[in-house]
């Protein structure tokens, strides 16, 4: 084990894509705890030399979290909040951006309009945590709308969308509070108020992940046929070419006064799992974990309860098929990420940092017990696949660590 970062605050991992390219750098931000939004710079530290060097500084009252990299090339994407944040228009689930910081400059990743006619391909309220595809092509992030908050919070219902390299994206500015973006977004999910009870509908799409570049597959809140609320396993195909990115379906990829903004035509979610059923339905939101397709594109990973309430890994294939629970430990505790080789995934279990082997399931520590457990947030193999990283509170504050895998 190797402490990283040392200085008197925290230092917040996103869950994914850590790691630059060169496996030199680890990508943080500086929120207070994980759950303010409070945070001023995106920063990166050495992990060699433990030099640390900031990225991104916000001003105006903004603030700037969430943070991952590019595969392959130096850039960054983050969360960045509203400017001269007043009353009116402060931070929140439908009041932030992705912003893009490459070779000393920054550009919005999503465009904002939210006053009528709506612009086709821009946003209508606020993204978060911004992936990018294995390809570094597109990037996926989770959304919420300022449109149907205005006209009614429980119609501003949490979806996956994704930002196509199709830009830009300039709407007319008709308020101060919209602005062009240099992607084309849209939606790719699709929620419903009141979904119909033990029917495929969803209320909310999340905690999304790539299945190679053509594929996202996600977290959907289902109602079982008692009304209870079961977290199922989604997967949408993603459009092939530009044309069908800007391709309506059955109603406007901008959505309307009284509608969210809808899927580009031919993007349609399938419904992977099934578990109303089984004796704990549902994959789990604790640990809170993002579904996770391994590098060949042919597994999807997540968390479900066994028989007994452990929480364990399950793999099912893209299709559908071939469901199988991976482990059968204590359970685990936290969130996790494949391995770049696809032979094992990473994340917390007993305490320890461990891997679990994606043929037999079989656990492999990597560290010893400490006077604090790993933080759940985050488990991140290195590109190389030489090491992996986590967060663990030390005298007082969330440091960075790191850890060989052979």
């Amino acid at each position: 084990m190797k402490q990283v970062t040392f200085a008197s605050r925290h230092h917040q991992l996103t869950n994914t894509r850590t790691w630059t390219a060169d496996s030199r750098w680890l990508v943080f931000d500086v929120r207070p705890s994980g759950a303010s939004f409070t945070g001023e710079t995106i920063e990166r530290v050495n992990v060699d030399t433990g030099e640390v060097q900031v990225i991104y500084r916000a001003g105006a009252g903004a603030h700037v979290g969430v943070v991952t990299v590019h595969p392959s090339r130096d850039e960054y994407v983050f969360i960045h909040g509203p400017e001269h944040p007043d009353d009116s228009w402060r931070y929140d689930f439908h009041h932030r951006r992705g912003v893009i910081s490459a070779g000393g400059s920054v550009s919005n990743l999503d465009a904002m309009d939210i006053t009528p006619p709506f612009t086709p391909g821009a946003l209508r309220g606020g993204s978060h945590v911004h992936v990018w595809s294995p390809g570094g092509e597109y990037v996926s992030f989770t959304y919420n709308d300022h449109v149907m908050h205005a006209l009614n919070p429980a119609l501003d219902l949490r979806n996956v969308g994704v930002a196509a390299p199709f830009g830009p994206v300039a709407p007319a500015g008709r308020h101060p509070r919209e602005y062009p973006g240099s992607r084309w977004c849209v939606l790719v999910s699709r929620t419903v108020p009141a979904p119909v009870p033990g029917s495929d509908d969803i209320n909310r799409a999340y905690e999304e992940g790539w299945v190679g570049d053509r594929q996202l597959a996600f977290i959907g809140d289902t109602l079982s046929a008692q009304g209870e609320k079961v977290p199922e396993l989604f997967i949408v195909d993603l459009p092939q070419d530009e044309a069908s990115w800007k391709r309506a379906g059955d109603a406007p990829l901008c959505g309307t006064e009284s509608a969210l903004p809808a899927p580009p035509a031919g993007v349609h979610q399938r419904r992977l799992t099934f578990t109303h059923g089984r004796k704990y339905p549902g994959l789990v939101n604790v640990p809170r974990h993002w579904v996770r397709g391994n590098p060949q594109g042919d597994q999807i990973a997540f968390l479900m309860r066994d028989d007994g309430g452990a929480v364990q890994m399950w793999l099912i294939a893209p299709d559908g098929s071939g469901l199988r629970q991976l482990t059968r430990c204590g359970g685990i505790e936290s969130a996790f990420n494949w391995h770049p080789s696809g032979q094992c995934l990473g994340c917390v279990i007993d305490g320890r940092i461990a891997t679990v082997g994606a043929t037999d399931g079989e656990v492999r520590f990597l560290t010893q017990k400490g006077e604090s457990a790993p933080s759940a947030d985050a488990v991140v193999f290195s590109p190389d696949g030489e090491q992996i990283a986590w967060m663990q509170d030390t005298a007082g504050f969330r440091q960075l660590w790191m850890t060989p895998v052979n």
